[in-house]
């Protein structure tokens, strides 16, 4: 009888972040699975924060690691390593990774003789005004101040994007090793011919960085003169200007930033100050000074629009900030006048996790190594990125089962409704990483397996393959959140399939690949 070649077979569709079939050690000893190099540096790019040590690997090592991947992808596969780069910087939010990576890209084609794509590679990465200076940084201190056409041109090319008379007021401080002055010299860009402002904007730059004392702004931008007229006050009137009934208008003309009030009112933000600069401030600036806000006593109507601000869905989908930055505000601004706009907020920020039908096992990795924090600029760690997508993968399936593992695993109850931020006070730190023993106990019968982990199983737990207690027709779906070299198991096909990120790319694939469809890389779906 006809075994294979029967009406419900069907191809198991494929994953891009394939294992080879070879084998190793993870860090703690157990069975590793070794990826091919794209696979390889596209899970340690989306998890890289430059210079940080993780659990198991030091912050040079790991840095080696991603410059030598990037090196090597850049002559052999410069299209695919050009489009992860941009992607880097643009999808997953990944800003001195996706810098670096354009830096090496281009050291390594220069390197080999090849022709093509670096320039393109660093205007790609480059999206913020401050990011020339940051990449010719960079690139100086690896090597020396011979700048090479292509990296001259990319950043020529995106200076003629990003510099504009904010981006000047905001970034151009004599804090920066590159000033905004110092990238023109170095580059040469020709101003856009579309913005006539931008020649006199350059010759400002110019005059800021090498006579700061005859600098005067152009009659043609007039950000930059009232800048010029604020700063000007003697310091005895400032806070009264601040505090005038037009102040918020006056600051919001004069481009002046929270970031810069403090300095020069010389003194510390009353609720006058912020009230007054509120307005002005992004999204994502209202978040982090929440404690601010509380602590300065900004009235309940302020208040209020700063609720209605950060929880406004345009807001959250145009910030494209990660969910955690959300919890690290409810963690730090205890207030409950904020509690509802941040639960808000992460519930829009997490709006493309998908709804996932039938019956899901959603494991998430509560080792002792999912603690380490992925940059000295936080302190959440990478078990609370696991707990709140997890958490959000429960509250938006039809049925699902919630379960943190270690050495050990535990049920996570979830009412119906139940605010995520309220749920993640309940996950523990549960230890070792026994994948095997969590899979084995807590698989019945589900459609499918979500696994957010860093993938290092540990030595006693040493095994073929941990996921071997889920049926080869139920998919599994490992996230990977560290980067480390080895996967905890097969990948790439066969219903097993691992992504790296918690990005809006990513939460596509498994609705793609349930549908029988092929998935790309983040940047080709």
């Amino acid at each position: 009888m006809s075994r294979f070649n029967v009406r419900k077979a069907k191809a198991s569709p494929s994953s891009p972040v394939t294992t080879t079939g070879r084998h190793g050690l993870t860090h703690e000893g157990g069975t590793g699975y070794v990826r091919d190099r794209k696979s390889e540096l596209f899970l340690l790019a989306v998890a890289n924060m430059v210079g940080q040590d993780t659990f198991y690997e030091r912050g040079g090592d790991r840095d080696d690691r991603f410059t030598a991947l990037v090196r090597e992808l850049a002559v052999a596969e410069p299209e695919w390593t050009l489009g992860l780069l941009r992607w880097l910087r643009y999808g997953a939010q990944m800003r001195t990774a996706a810098l670096v990576g354009a830096a090496e890209f281009t050291r390594a084609r220069l390197a080999a003789g090849a022709h093509g794509y670096s320039r393109q590679a660093v205007d790609a990465v480059l999206r913020r005004a401050d990011e020339p200076g940051e990449l010719l940084a960079y690139w100086t201190s690896r090597y020396g101040r011979a700048l090479p056409k292509p990296l001259k041109r990319g950043v020529a090319d995106a200076v003629r994007r990003l510099y504009d008379a904010r981006s000047l007021l905001k970034y151009d401080t004599a804090g920066k090793g590159y000033r905004f002055g110092d990238v023109l010299e170095l580059t040469h860009p020709t101003p856009d011919p579309d913005k006539p402002w931008q020649g006199p904007l350059f010759a400002y730059a110019l005059d800021r960085r090498h006579r700061p004392e005859e600098a005067v702004p152009p009659a043609t931008l007039p950000l930059l003169t009232a800048n010029r007229e604020l700063l000007a006050l003697p310091v005895e009137q400032r806070r009264a200007a601040v505090t005038a009934e037009d102040g918020a208008q006056r600051l919001a003309a004069a481009g002046l930033t929270w970031e810069a009030l403090a300095g020069w009112l010389q003194g510390p933000l009353d609720a006058a100050a912020w009230e007054a600069v509120i307005p002005s401030m992004g999204p994502m600036a209202l978040v982090r000074n929440l404690r601010n806000f509380d602590r300065a006593r900004v009235s309940d109507e302020v208040a209020a629009e700063v609720a209605r601000r950060i929880s406004d869905p345009g807001e959250v989908r145009r910030s494209r900030q990660f969910p955690f930055r959300y919890l690290a505000a409810h963690r730090h601004a205890p207030s409950l006048r904020w509690g509802h706009a941040l639960e808000t907020a992460l519930g829009h920020s997490l709006a493309n996790v998908p709804e996932l039908p039938g019956r899901t096992l959603i494991l998430v990795d509560r080792s002792g190594s999912m603690f380490d924090r992925p940059s000295a600029q936080t302190q959440l760690n990478r078990a609370d990125s696991a707990a709140i997508f997890g958490t959000a993968l429960k509250v938006r399936a039809a049925e699902a089962d919630l379960v943190e593992f270690g050495s050990s695993s535990r049920v996570i109850e979830v009412g119906r409704g139940e605010a995520v931020l309220r749920v993640l006070e309940r996950f523990s730190d549960l230890g070792g990483t026994n994948t095997a023993e969590a899979v084995r106990t807590r698989y019945r019968g589900h459609d499918r397996v979500v696994i957010v982990t860093d993938e290092q199983t540990g030595f006693g737990y040493r095994g073929s393959d941990p996921l071997a207690a889920v049926p080869a027709h139920v998919p599994v779906y490992t996230w990977n959140l560290a980067g480390y070299v080895l996967g905890h198991g097969p990948s790439g096909g066969g219903n097993r399939h691992t992504f790296g990120g918690l990005s809006d790319a990513a939460f596509r694939l498994i609705p793609l690949l349930e549908a029988g469809s092929d998935a790309g890389w983040p940047w080709e779906v």
